[in-house]
């Protein structure tokens, strides 16, 4: 890709974000044009829609994810800790343009389909949370650990806490108190036959 077009695509995404961080209401892509200071025209080159730009985002801050989970030398809960509280300040630290992403298909329909921007979440979770159920003495959960944990660290629900004046550290050891207690009760109702 051309510079100035990798250029225009990330001014697109980075606009986007800051809007969407600080707007109480719907972001029209030319208004998200503007803040990049690019042309409608370019905007629609490079997306769609602004729900791909959204997509695009959401990926991007996925990826942040994924490489911070791949420079972890700790296994099972440690690891999965680790990333799941830098979770919670890449949530914190993009605020409200995290809590944007709705869709109204469920999370394991879309991460079964491989939508793109969940890939690199996935990437990054799905061995620490395979390493963590084994540490644990559980059964494989697969994807099923993958819904445990978006389903408790939605970025919508860890800003309402911070919102309720838990500090970042509190809500993450909360959070994955829960995740933990979660697991082990999937688990236990899998292993009995409760699918």
């Amino acid at each position: 890709m051309r510079s100035d077009t990798e250029r225009n695509r990330k001014y697109l995404i980075k606009a986007a974000a800051l809007l969407f961080e600080n707007s109480p209401t719907p972001v029209s892509l030319a208004e998200i044009a503007k803040q990049a200071e690019v042309s409608t025209a370019t905007a629609y080159r490079h997306f769609s829609s602004v729900e791909d730009i959204l997509h695009a985002f959401r990926a991007q801050v996925g990826s942040e994810l994924r490489d911070f989970s791949a420079r972890q030398t700790t296994r099972g809960m440690a690891r999965l800790e680790a990333v799941s509280r830098c979770w919670v300040s890449l949530v914190l630290e993009h605020g409200g343009a995290m809590a944007q992403m709705r869709s109204h298909r469920g999370y394991l329909e879309r991460l079964r389909e491989n939508t793109g921007y969940l890939t690199p979440q996935a990437e990054a979770l799905a061995e620490p949370l395979r390493q963590t159920t084994e540490e644990l003495g559980l059964v494989d959960l697969g994807d099923e650990a993958l819904y445990l944990w978006n389903a408790l660290f939605d970025p919508r629900d860890i800003l309402d806490l911070i919102k309720s004046g838990h500090t970042e550290d509190e809500a993450a050891t909360r959070l994955v108190a829960a995740l933990r207690g979660a697991l082990i009760g999937w688990s236990a109702a899998t292993a009995d036959g409760n699918h």
